[in-house]
């Protein structure tokens, strides 16, 4: 007489029905990514800012003025206006020399944001890795 074998049960759980769902996620979250928008709102805090950490290394400060002209407080004359290419160069070569050079950007309280967002562009350009922004303290 033919017996028939018992089966044990299998105990192991099918992983590939998980693997679709998580593809399928993955590839509606790529898709959608791009759609979200860039800027963030945020309501800007009322007291005055922390100050950084100082450093044995003296920041670089790169300044915008009303009129959009960009000042670095390194060389000779720190009060003369420098085009945006020799910026964005001068930058670069101080990082190569200390690459841990903090960078802080100053910009007038008249300026337009525009032109401060240009100026950070420009610094990220140049290769630095993060920005402060340097204000006054709360009177």
């Amino acid at each position: 007489m033919y017996t028939r074998k018992r089966r044990r049960p299998v105990s192991e759980i099918n992983v590939v029905p998980y693997i679709d769902v998580m593809l399928v996620l993955l590839i509606i979250f790529m898709v959608t990514s791009p759609l979200v928008s860039q800027g963030v709102k945020v309501d800007l805090p009322k007291a005055s800012a922390e100050p950084i950490d100082q450093q044995d290394i003296p920041p670089l400060i790169a300044s915008v003025d009303v009129e959009g002209s960009y000042y670095l407080n390194l060389g000779d004359d720190e009060e003369q206006p420098v085009a945006a290419a020799d910026l964005g160069a001068l930058v670069q070569a101080q990082l190569q020399k200390q690459p841990d050079t903090p960078v802080v950007v100053k910009g007038d309280g008249q300026v337009a944001y525009d032109k401060v967002i240009r100026l950070m562009v420009l610094l990220q350009n140049a290769g630095v890795p993060s920005v402060g922004l340097m204000t006054d303290p709360k009177e």
